[in-house]
């Protein structure tokens, strides 16, 4: 009866941890989603954002013409592949892929600026602003939220 009862909690808990690697590989989460469309043209999600959605947007906020649309998108393309060609690339170390990507993204910005006029390139370059201004605070974190350590009381 004990040997019984032993096999018997041994199948329960081999089925109890193998449960969730069965049910993973049946998940429809192995394939990520499309990422939701995003107010910002960079939304947060991992990799380049789709280069005809982010023409549209610098559209609407830049006012381009259809032959400025049809650079800017050619350049976001070209920028798009360029990253996703990096990202497939595993010979490449994480921070040799970050300086790459960086200077590709500067390469497709100075492209994009230099298609604008003047107006919208005062535009443009307070868009960068922000979104450089945002990186920042991504990269340092919200004031005082840093350690999660409370100070010690004051010493009297």
């Amino acid at each position: 009866m004990l040997k019984q009862s032993l096999l018997v909690l041994i199948a329960a808990g081999l089925v109890s941890v193998a449960a969730p690697f069965a049910a993973a590989q049946d998940s429809p989460s192995n394939n990520p989603p499309s990422p939701p469309p995003s107010q910002d043209y960079g939304g947060r999600h991992h990799g380049p954002p789709d280069p005809a959605r982010r023409t549209a947007e610098l559209t609407r906020q830049l006012k381009l013409t259809s032959d400025q649309q049809s650079k800017v998108q050619d350049a976001l393309q070209s920028e798009h592949s360029a990253i996703e060609s990096l990202h497939q690339d595993a010979s490449v170390s994480q921070q040799d892929r970050h300086a790459k990507m960086m200077e590709i993204h500067k390469s497709t910005d100075a492209q994009i600026r230099a298609l604008l006029d003047a107006n919208q390139q005062k535009k443009w370059d307070e868009m960068q602003a922000r979104r450089e201004q945002r990186m920042q605070e991504r990269r340092s974190g919200p004031p005082d939220a840093g350690s999660g350590q409370q100070s010690p009381p004051p010493q009297q």
